[in-house]
């Protein structure tokens, strides 16, 4: 848990096993205090789904697009950063789709970037209004988590055979798309194609991501031990060619050089719960 003065409240949540192949986890946070508290998230591929039951939030993307959350929207998936404001008595649940899950509830992977949807609209009904109701009314984090599980069983869909395949590759060494083609006995192209459709981003922009996580990382690792980072470590570790390329890593996620992640990275939040 992380606090400003006492008066910001941070955390996240975990999931049980029965969804741990939908959902990374739920994060809380809570504005108590009199002044507006801004924060940066950091990209984390994933889809958002974002209750607000406090005063307003508002998100600000790269793009500079400003979106106010009334009570529920949905968000990505974040392939880069944005920032969060919220207002005195602000609060919010976020909840973290993984994987293909997004997709498994509504039938499509991906949105236009940062930019909302009403999840409603997605559902073709008035469901999501209804569930914030039914948490608005619940004090409890943990119940109001336990209220979302419920409501969402009956409309997750089964996992695609190739779906599940993408989502459980975690030999970095081989290529994703080429070895589930060979396994399945299907065209890269079309193994390509369900990437997309079923996850809202090709294999490609997931290895350049999760290559600047790697990254992050070790910066903060090297953070807490208090130590000056090494930047050619830090290259040579990642991969990249040269230290032009990690800063572009870094403009492209965060819109921010490394030496300014670093210094700001107290008000950087990481979404991802892998």
């Amino acid at each position: 848990m992380k606090s400003d003065d006492q008066t910001y409240r941070s955390y996240r949540q975990s999931v049980a096993s029965e969804f741990e192949t939908v959902f990374s986890h739920f994060y809380f946070a809570e504005n108590a205090s009199a002044q507006a508290i801004t924060k940066t998230l950091l990209p984390s591929f994933q889809t958002i789904m974002v209750f607000n039951f406090g005063a307003k939030v508002r998100l600000v993307s790269n793009g500079q697009n400003e979106i106010e959350v009334d009570k529920c929207i949905v968000l990505g998936p974040l392939k880069s950063a944005f920032k969060y404001t919220l207002f005195p008595g602000s609060q919010i649940l976020v909840v973290n789709f993984k994987g293909d899950a997004f997709y498994r509830f509504f039938g499509k992977a991906f949105l236009s970037d940062h930019l909302p949807m009403n999840p409603d609209e997605a559902l073709e009904e008035n469901c999501f209004t209804y569930l914030w109701h039914q948490l608005n009314a619940v004090p409890s984090v943990s119940d109001r988590v336990n209220c979302i599980l419920d409501f969402c069983r009956p409309y997750l869909k089964l996992q695609h055979e190739t779906a599940a395949l993408l989502a459980d590759f975690k030999d970095s060494t081989r290529n994703p798309i080429k070895s589930i083609a060979e396994e399945t006995g299907q065209t890269e192209r079309n193994v390509q194609l369900m990437q997309k459709k079923y996850f809202g981003y090709s294999s490609k922009e997931l290895t350049r991501y999760q290559r600047f996580v790697i990254a992050i990382g070790l910066i903060q690792d090297v953070l807490l031990s208090s130590k000056k980072v090494n930047w050619f470590e830090i290259i040579d570790e990642c991969g990249y060619y040269d230290q032009s390329q990690l800063i572009k890593d870094f403009k492209h996620f965060i819109n921010l050089s490394p030496r300014n992640f670093v210094k700001f990275q107290q008000d950087i939040c990481q979404a991802s719960g892998e």
